[in-house]
C-alpha cells in the first residue's frame, strides 16, 4: 500500500509537470476551442457566435476549401510517392552485395539535418528556372526545364521533390525493420522458386507493414504541420496552388487576426487527422502483419 507521505512526495516530484501540462497544453487546447466558438480580433473581447466560424469556413470560405484540397493533395499524393520511394531505396540499400552501402546510408541521411531555413532557400535555388541546378542539368540533355515554382500544376510535385529529400529518416527506419525479418523466410520461398517480386510483396511488405504504418501516419502529421517551406519558398503562391492548410491558418490568426476562424480551423485540422489516422490504423488492423 501507498501511504500518504509517499504519495505527497510522488505528487511533488511530478508537480513541475504537472504545472507545465496545465499551463502550456491544457489551458491553450480549452482556450482555443473557446475562441472557435467566438468572433475574437485580439484587440475587442471574444464575441460568442457558436459554430458560426465553422459555419463560414465550410460554405462561404473558397481559400479554405483551396488550402483544404492542397494538403489533401499532399498527403495522398505525397504520402504514396515518398513511401514507394523510400521503401524501394531501403530495399536496394539493404542488398550487402553493393559496395559503400553505408556511404550511401549517410548520404541518404544527411538532408535531414539541414535546419529547415537552409533547406528551403537551397532548394529555392535548386528550382531556379534559369539557374537551378535540375533545369541546368536537363540543359545538358537538350530539355528546356519548366518554372518549377512558379507553374501552379508543378509547384505542389516540386515540394514533394524537397520532402521526398529530408525523408532520409524513413529509409533509415525501414532498414532497422529489414534487418529483423527472419531470413529463413526468403531461404523457404527461394526453394519454392520465388523471386525478387514474390519476395517482396509476399514476404518483405507484410512483415514490416506496422513500419510503414508508422512512417505513413508521421508523413501525414507532418504535411497537417508543415508551414515554414511554402511560407518561406512561395508564401502560397502561385495562384495559392501551394498555400497549405498550416499557412492559411496562420494568416487568419497572424495576418488578419481572425483567432476564432484560425481555432476553429485548428480544430477542423485535428478531426481531419484523427480521421485519417483511425482510417490508416483500421486498413493496417485488417491487412496488415500480426505475429
Amino acid at each position: 500500500m501507498i501511504g500518504s507521505r509517499d504519495r505527497r512526495n510522488g505528487l511533488l516530484f511530478i508537480s513541475p509537470w504537472i504545472v507545465g501540462f496545465l499551463v502550456f497544453t491544457a489551458y491553450p487546447i480549452f482556450s482555443s476551442l473557446f475562441y472557435s466558438l467566438t468572433r475574437y480580433n485580439v484587440v475587442d473581447p471574444p464575441k460568442f457566435i457558436g459554430l458560426g466560424n465553422y459555419i463560414d469556413l465550410v460554405t462561404t470560405d473558397p481559400v479554405f476549401r483551396t488550402s483544404l484540397l492542397n494538403t489533401l493533395y499532399m498527403v495522398v499524393v505525397g504520402t504514396i510517392v515518398i513511401t514507394i520511394a523510400t521503401l524501394a531505396l531501403a530495399l536496394i540499400l539493404s542488398n550487402k552485395r553493393i559496395k559503400g552501402l553505408s556511404v550511401f546510408r549517410i548520404i541518404f541521411f544527411v538532408p535531414t539535418l539541414v535546419p529547415l531555413v537552409i533547406l528551403c532557400i537551397l532548394w529555392v535555388w535548386i528550382l531556379q528556372p534559369q539557374t537551378g541546378l535540375i533545369n541546368t542539368f536537363l540543359s545538358y540533355l537538350h530539355i528546356k526545364g519548366p518554372g518549377w515554382l512558379a507553374d501552379p500544376k508543378l509547384a505542389k510535385p516540386a515540394f514533394i521533390m524537397i520532402f521526398l529529400w529530408v525523408s532520409g529518416g524513413a529509409v533509415i527506419i525501414y532498414l532497422a525493420a529489414l534487418q529483423d525479418i527472419p531470413q529463413s523466410l526468403y531461404e523457404v520461398a527461394a526453394i519454392d522458386g520465388a523471386n525478387f517480386m514474390h519476395r517482396t510483396f509476399r514476404i518483405t511488405i507484410p512483415m514490416i507493414s506496422p513500419v510503414i504504418l508508422f512512417n505513413v501516419i508521421t508523413y501525414v502529421i507532418g504535411i497537417f504541420q508543415s508551414f515554414a517551406e511554402s511560407f518561406i519558398i512561395t508564401s502560397g503562391g502561385p495562384n495559392q496552388s501551394t498555400l497549405f492548410y498550416s499557412l492559411y491558418l496562420y494568416q487568419n490568426a497572424f495576418q488578419y487576426f481572425k483567432m476564432g476562424l484560425a481555432s476553429a480551423m485548428a480544430w477542423i485540422l485535428l478531426i481531419i487527422a484523427l480521421f485519417l489516422i483511425a482510417m490508416l490504423l483500421g486498413l493496417e488492423k485488417r491487412f496488415g502483419y500480426r505475429q
